[in-house]
């Protein structure tokens, strides 16, 4: 495998911000920086328009584009060693061919106007359910600033601390994958982990027994013990970064989701489900995926 960070590039906004914050994570990473600029080809009869008035323009965009990118980047991340690859195809499928060969694959998506979340594409969809190595959704508009605490004077500046890594936690089942990433990012931007679990009253509870409210109190308290528990081998393992335990009833995406507002990345575990229409995201990874306010990472596990 060939140690880099890849970030898929067609010139938009939010394949921009993408870059940046590829090149910001390569720069952590100490890791060189491959921009893949993929184009599709277009339909036979859309083809043949074009050689008619003439596809000269749009391929000349196509070469110039990932280069002047790769120029920006290099005088912005002078630290960051940076190579430019172009490919035909289907982008889904070179996506995730490409993501085989990477530490890490960084995706863009569109902000929902003034409301925090993204608009993730088929393509970025069917990318996220199949590759088996982590990927990170950014935003268009996302900048540095955005991911680290506000200065004294309440002004966003990216000299100061990084906000934490929010990291969504299944206390019943953690895995090693997913919260080796959390703790890693941690480690690098000096930023704790804020581990949300989020569980529900069992139904009996619910329609048979509302009146027993120390049952809840109960709960509380072993699900509190559970995250403690998953927790306590990372702790020793990454002493230096500080961790937040929260354990909360209610639904994990919507948890997840309210505290993206105060974090510099979010990690999920991605599970893949396969059916007749091919992989596709568990319902959590999903909502999160739509909804979080900071970039989000799904990382693969069984």
């Amino acid at each position: 495998m060939s140690r880099n960070v890849t970030v898929g590039l067609d010139g938009s906004p939010e394949s921009s911000a993408a870059a940046e914050w590829a090149a910001r994570e390569a720069q952590l990473r100490g890791l060189p920086l491959r921009l893949l600029h993929v184009r599709e080809p277009a339909p036979g009869p859309v083809a043949q328009t074009r050689s008619l008035v003439g596809a000269e323009p749009q391929q000349r965009w196509s070469e110039r584009m990932p280069q002047e990118a790769a120029d920006g980047i290099r005088l912005r991340h002078s630290g960051v060693e940076v190579t430019v690859e172009q490919a035909e195809g289907p982008p889904a499928e070179l996506l995730t061919t490409a993501a085989k060969d990477a530490e890490l694959l960084v995706l863009g998506s569109r902000g929902l106007g003034g409301i925090a979340g993204f608009l993730v594409g088929s393509v970025g969809l069917a990318v996220a359910a199949d590759v088996e190595r982590p990927v990170v959704f950014v935003r268009a508009g996302e900048q540095a600033a955005d991911e680290h605490a506000m200065d004294p004077a309440g002004i966003p500046s990216a000299a100061t601390a990084f906000r934490p890594v929010v990291l969504g936690l299944d206390a019943d089942s953690p895995n090693d994958a997913v919260l080796a990433f959390a703790f890693e990012e941690a480690a690098r931007r000096g930023a704790a982990v804020r581990a949300v679990h989020a569980w529900n009253l069992p139904p009996y509870y619910v329609y048979g027994m509302s009146a027993l409210l120390g049952l809840h109190q109960e709960l509380a308290k072993q699900k509190a013990a559970e995250i403690t528990e998953a927790l306590r081998p990372w702790r020793l393992k990454y002493p230096d970064v500080e961790v937040v335990e929260e354990s909360r009833i209610g639904s994990p995406a919507g948890h997840l989701v309210e505290a993206s507002y105060d974090g510099s990345l979010v990690v999920v575990g991605r599970r893949t489900r396969r059916g007749r229409l091919g992989a596709r995201l568990g319902s959590v990874a999903h909502a999160v995926l739509h909804h979080a306010a900071a970039p989000v990472a799904l990382v693969a596990h069984g």
